[in-house]
């Protein structure tokens, strides 16, 4: 990934994604370079959290050929992140049990991220997250 700076709006990074597994590892890695390379290493744990939720219910919940992402700085401490896929379905909550080893995604973003929710969009829907440091 190069990243380079510009003179005007906002810093941002977008990339679409394959919906496979190994696409959670690459975005994190791409979510983090974008961070460091804007000086807010102490958002990297909570947002790689946040987007691996974000992408790993796109890949396993939507039949979507690609998986939008983007991230966005929104203040000098804060950042937005976007997920997009071609699903019109709200995100849910199921409640998980103790014993479960899945269901816990959207609690873990609200629990992370000073705001979130989702929207419906041309062709799909984009889910939101905003962290802040």
């Amino acid at each position: 990934m190069t990243m380079t700076a510009v003179s005007v709006g906002p810093q941002q990074y977008e990339k679409s994604y394959p919906p496979e597994r190994t696409s959670v590892r690459e975005i994190r890695h791409d979510m983090t370079l974008a961070l460091r390379t804007w000086g807010l290493d102490e958002l990297i744990d909570d947002i790689t959290m946040v987007v691996s939720e974000l992408m790993t219910n796109a890949i396993l919940h939507t039949e979507t050929p690609r998986i939008g992402a983007s991230i966005t700085r929104i203040g000098d401490q804060a950042v937005r992140l976007e997920v997009r896929d071609r699903s019109p379905e709200e995100p849910h909550a199921p409640r998980a049990g103790n014993s479960d080893e899945s269901g816990r995604g959207i609690a873990l973003v609200d629990a992370l991220s000073s705001a979130w929710g989702w929207e419906r969009i041309f062709g799909g829907k984009k889910v939101w997250a905003e962290v802040t440091g």
